[in-house]
């Protein structure tokens, strides 16, 4: 059952890609879609309801590591049972969440992450393959467990696990900080693979050199 499985996905400024990404998710078969507008300045939200997605709203830009934390908290109000992460740039295949529900569910686990780096037909740029590899290091220092995709934005979390984990960053570190919480909580995880599709508008968008020391330095003050 999809019902009590609610997607959330951050946005800012996606008004060019976020009707698509609905469309495309509900034709996956799920219905609770919910798009944390993330301070947009420009037609985002009015986009989003308009395919038929609850929009939550920041007035002011907050980053992704608040906005998903807004939208899983909100998901959880509305009765989620599962909840899924998705990225509103299309880098993510909406035809992947259901093979991470199903995962979550049969291996009976907290978190399932989707890598993009356990699937070989994936085109990646060297730059991601190179910062991802850093940031797993980085990650398994500061938190003591090995993954293949520590920056994945694309997870399916169970009611339990998120009702647990607070994200206290706001930024990208967010993403660690969830691995983090798998320890803190002594909870399962799996990887299964993911497709992902890089355009130059979404890798201008993603981490890049100056965010990933930004992030680090955030960490290691913190963890």
């Amino acid at each position: 059952m999809n019902n009590n499985v609610y997607i959330v996905i951050p946005a800012k400024d996606e008004a060019t890609r976020v009707g698509r990404v609905i469309q495309k998710t509900h034709l996956a078969g799920f219905s609770n879609i919910i798009i944390v507008n993330d301070g947009s300045t420009d037609s985002t939200q009015t986009i989003a309801k308009a395919y038929g997605a609850t929009v939550v709203r920041h007035p002011i830009n907050l980053g992704p590591g608040a906005a998903t934390q807004t939208g899983i908290d909100y998901a959880i109000s509305q009765g989620a049972e599962v909840i899924v992460t998705l990225d509103a740039d299309e880098q993510h295949s909406p035809e992947d969440i259901k093979h991470l529900v199903d995962t979550l569910r049969h291996k009976n686990v907290d978190l399932v992450i989707g890598s993009r780096f356990l699937n070989p037909e994936n085109s990646i740029p060297l730059s991601r393959i190179f910062y991802n590899k850093i940031a797993n290091i980085i990650t398994f220092i500061l938190t003591g467990i090995r993954v293949t995709d520590s920056q994945s934005g694309m997870k399916a979390i169970s009611n339990s696990f998120a009702k647990k984990m607070n994200l206290y960053y706001n930024g990208f570190e967010f993403c660690v900080e969830i691995i983090r919480n798998i320890r803190l909580h002594r909870a399962s995880f799996t990887e299964v693979p993911i497709q992902v599709l890089y355009t130059e508008e979404t890798l201008s968008k993603g981490q890049s050199f100056s965010t990933g020391v930004r992030m680090l330095s955030k960490l290691f003050k913190v963890f």
